[in-house]
């Protein structure tokens, strides 16, 4: 058995990016190991998730990986993301994957938005 663990997105804008995710429903801790840079740090259902600064001689993130996240209400959570500035990239429809819509993260990362089915 196979198990993603670790997803680490960097970023120049880490207050920024922490806003965004904060916003899904995420709650970060704040972190150091070492002499490394401080980073934010969650676990999520045993994955864990970081946002750390780029690299130094780095300008530009990548925005070409795609995230996905199951949030509880797709409504409520795309009327709080607006209130930030967030795109919108695809509005919430009903697709075979679920009620389902698709955002930018502050650095322009789409991420994929499903609500929570009930069960």
């Amino acid at each position: 058995m196979i198990q993603l663990n670790l997803v680490v997105i960097k970023t120049s804008r880490q207050e920024e990016q922490v806003r965004f995710y904060s916003t899904l429903g995420i709650t970060f801790d704040a972190h150091r190991h070492g002499n490394g840079p401080y980073h934010y740090a969650c676990s999520l259902d045993g994955l864990t998730f970081e946002i750390y600064p780029l690299p130094k001689g780095t300008t530009e993130p990548d925005t070409t990986t795609r995230l996905g996240f199951t949030v509880e209400n797709l409504n409520d959570t795309l009327q709080r993301l607006e209130e930030l500035g967030v795109e919108t990239v695809q509005a919430p429809a009903s697709t075979e994957w679920g009620y389902a819509a698709v955002v930018k993260d502050p650095d322009g990362r789409r991420i994929e938005l499903v609500e929570r089915l009930i069960k």
